[in-house]
């Protein structure tokens, strides 16, 4: 009954045999490999954008902080939600990454920008002109950090307020997958044509070793990038390594796949929470993460049956009065089967 990170499942099958077959014999170094070639041809396709910029990396941390680092002006402030990976999860690596341009955390319910409050941020930006930082891109985090999801609509809405003001919007797409089996949405509606001009498509939570993909949708955009992962020494010289990773990804759609049958798993596990007595979600489980607080004895005897999963936030005592409610954060990953999380959920009602 393992619930704690989709980052500690293990990688498909698919995607191990992969890298077994890259491994024979010899192939060009520093992406110029024919597999990289394969890799930016698929996701061109599958976004609809035949002039994107495909670049591959290890960590989402670098993903992100690299693709901002590009819109980003050291003297600009970044928008993004108050929750936010690259505010709470990055050890500053945004700010480091563009040579000190700052966070401006915006409000929002259920993890999600609030478009009101986004607008307004950004008219207070660079209010006294040379004294204050000035209004820089907009990050956008689907799906969120609270297991939401953002609609086509609602990605729109924020765009377009990024656009009145002239900025760039990224988005962090570590579970992009996620929000796309969610939606419905093709990947070019939930990006591009929605607005966004940069994003991280997040591979290693959804059955991948490890491996993101940075598509670029304006390719003047493109060297900046590449000089930036070098300079950053995230460019990998063994690059083939990355590229048949995501290329198993892409193959027959497997990283759709894996992402419906997380959200299945994490829906499933949404429903039978709703339908305990003593537990609570806090937030909407639009994907594959759920929210849910209960007792602390219920929390003591799903740990001593063997349970695993993060009380969150982190901070909550584990000593105290037994009917005391505890928040906790609970993921499914695509190998989560319906028995693992019946076995849960029965342990729960026992």
């Amino acid at each position: 009954m393992h619930f704690a990170s989709d980052n500690a499942s293990p990688a498909h099958p698919r995607v191990i045999e992969a890298l077994v077959r890259a491994n024979d014999g010899y192939m060009p170094s520093y992406g110029t490999d024919p597999l990289m070639d394969e890799v930016t041809a698929r996701i061109r396709d599958i976004f609809e954008a035949p002039e994107a910029a495909i670049y591959l990396v290890a960590t989402g941390s670098t993903a992100n902080a690299l693709s901002l680092a590009c819109f980003a002006q050291p003297w600009s402030t970044i928008f993004c939600h108050r929750i936010a990976h690259v505010e709470e999860d990055e050890c500053n690596a945004p700010e480091f990454y563009t040579g000190g341009a700052k966070l401006t955390l915006v409000e929002g319910a259920n993890g999600r920008i609030d478009p009101a409050e986004l607008r307004r941020l950004i008219r207070f930006s660079g209010r006294a002109g040379v004294h204050n930082a000035q209004a820089g891109p907009v990050s956008l985090t689907n799906v969120t950090e609270v297991g939401t999801v953002y609609s086509v609509a609602e990605v729109e809405q924020i765009t377009r307020i990024a656009q009145e003001h002239g900025l760039p919007v990224h988005m962090d797409g570590a579970r992009f997958a996620n929000a796309i089996a969610a939606t419905g949405a093709t990947p070019a509606e939930m990006t591009w044509r929605a607005g966004i001009d940069v994003l991280s498509f997040g591979g290693t939570k959804n059955g991948l070793l490890g491996v993101e993909a940075v598509v670029i949708f304006d390719p003047a955009k493109a060297w900046e990038f590449e000089l930036r992962r070098k300079r950053g020494g995230h460019l990998f010289s063994k690059h083939r390594y990355l590229s048949a990773q995501m290329l198993a990804y892409l193959e027959d759609d497997l990283w759709l796949s894996m992402a419906r049958d997380a959200n299945e798993a994490g829906a499933r596990l949404a429903e039978g929470m709703q339908d305990t007595d003593g537990v609570s979600l806090i937030y909407p489980a639009d994907a594959n993460m759920i929210f849910a607080e209960f007792s602390r004895a219920m929390h003591r005897k799903a740990d001593e049956g063997g349970a695993q999963y993060h009380i969150w936030p982190g901070d909550q005592p584990a000593e105290g009065p037994d009917d005391e409610a505890l928040a906790a954060r609970f993921v499914c990953s695509w190998c989560t089967g319906e028995e693992e999380v019946d076995s849960f959920l029965a342990m729960l009602r026992a």
